[in-house]
């Protein structure tokens, strides 16, 4: 069994699924502060329900919602250096994704509790993710071989 554990080296497609994960969500943490691609932007708050900010004019999001994004991101990136943590990220986000979904179903949007915020569509996206990133940890995990991206001059 053979598995990469170089950051330059070749990666297992679990590694380079995880690490497109990181860098989706680190994209993402860096469109909620962008005015336009976020609507409301002028009602960005830093955390709470009351942040009126609408990224892609569909997710709820605040200060707060897009830094945990920039940090999600950077550990998947991170993360995806090993295969055994590639896996770990995946399951364990998906997994917090999962709960997140569940706390996005019980808590009232419009109560204190909401300080992330989280409005439907954060729900269901959470739900998508949650069973995405599982999914990609249980059917990529099995395959440890290193894979290398064909060279330019090939």
């Amino acid at each position: 069994m053979v598995t990469a554990n170089r950051t330059t080296g070749a990666k297992t497609k679990l590694q380079q699924a995880t690490q497109a994960v990181g860098a989706v969500f680190l994209l993402v943490g860096i469109l909620g502060f962008i005015p336009g691609i976020t609507s409301n932007y002028d009602s960005l708050g830093f955390a709470g329900h009351g942040s009126g900010a609408l990224l892609l004019g569909i997710f709820q999001v605040s200060v707060l919602h897009n830094i945990v994004h920039l940090l999600f991101g950077a550990a998947g990136i991170l993360m995806a250096r090993t295969h055994g943590q590639a896996k770990n990220f995946l399951l364990y986000g998906g997994i917090i994704y999962l709960v997140l979904w569940l706390y996005g179903l019980l808590v009232g949007h419009d109560t204190p509790a909401n300080f992330v915020p989280l409005n439907s569509a954060d729900n269901w996206l959470h739900l998508l993710l949650g069973l995405g990133m599982i999914a990609l940890a249980v059917l990529l995990s099995r395959d440890t071989t290193p894979r290398r991206r064909p060279s330019a001059s090939a």
